[in-house]
């Protein structure tokens, strides 16, 4: 399984419709500087796909994509 990268890692109240541009997401570590440097589209854990552009250590964490991750088997 490849790494996530979460984009900031404290947390806030739980995210309404719409707001996922408001959070940073978890992400295939792997793929994000690319995703950054060429454009390409990523879907993170919580299911948005968007082409990242934005420092994600700027934003809170998506309690979706936190719960995701914590529910993932970690070797």
């Amino acid at each position: 399984m490849a790494q996530m990268t979460p984009e900031k890692t404290e947390q806030q109240a739980p995210a309404e419709p719409g707001d996922h541009e408001k959070f940073a997401h978890y992400v295939p570590a792997d793929k994000l500087t690319d995703a950054m440097v060429f454009g390409y589209p990523l879907k993170a854990l919580c299911g948005k796909e968007w082409i990242p552009t934005r420092d994600g250590l700027k934003f809170t964490v998506c309690p979706a994509c936190k719960d995701a991750y914590d529910n993932l088997k970690h070797d």
